[in-house]
C-alpha cells in the first residue's frame, strides 16, 4: 500500500513548500537579473511562475514521491522512464533519488529557480516523507 503515503508526502510537500515560499517570498532569477544585473530582455527558457521563488516545488514534491518509493522498494532501485520517449527518448535512473535530482535540476535549466532553492527543496521533501513515513502504515 505504498500509493497512500506516496500520495500524502507528494501533497504535504507542495504545503510545505507554498508555506515555505511565502514565508521568504525570495523573488524568481528574472526579477533579480533583469533589475539587479540589468539585463532587461532575458528570458527563462521555461515560464516563470506568479509565485516566490524559495524552495523549488518541483524539488519538494519529487524528493517527497521518491523518499516513499525508496522505503517501499529500496535505495538503489533503477528504472527507465517512457513517458517522454518521442521527445527525449527513455530515461535511464539508477534510483529514485536520481530521478527527484533530474526534476529539480530542471527547474534551474529552465531558469526559474537558484541552485539553492532546489538543494532545500530536495532536503525540504525528504523531511516531509520522513514524517509520513513515522505514521507507519500497515503493508499487506
Amino acid at each position: 500500500m505504498y500509493w497512500i503515503p506516496t500520495f500524502m508526502a507528494g501533497h504535504e510537500a507542495g504545503i510545505s513548500c507554498v508555506k515555505t515560499k511565502f514565508t521568504h517570498n525570495l523573488v524568481r532569477p528574472i526579477t533579480y537579473i533583469r533589475n539587479v544585473m540589468r539585463h532587461k530582455q532575458w528570458k527563462p527558457v521555461i515560464p516563470t511562475p506568479p509565485f516566490p521563488e524559495y524552495t523549488s516545488g518541483h524539488a519538494a514534491v519529487s524528493m517527497a514521491y521518491a523518499a516513499i518509493l525508496e522505503d517501499e522498494f529500496g535505495e538503489n532501485y533503477s528504472f527507465t522512464d517512457h513517458t517522454f520517449d518521442d521527445t527525449f527518448g527513455p530515461r535511464e535512473f539508477e534510483s529514485f533519488e536520481a530521478y527527484a535530482t533530474e526534476a529539480a535540476l530542471s527547474r534551474l535549466k529552465g531558469g526559474i529557480h537558484y541552485r539553492f532553492a532546489m538543494d532545500e527543496g530536495l532536503k525540504q521533501g525528504r523531511k516531509v516523507a520522513s514524517k509520513v513515513l513515522e505514521l507507519k502504515f500497515n503493508k499487506p
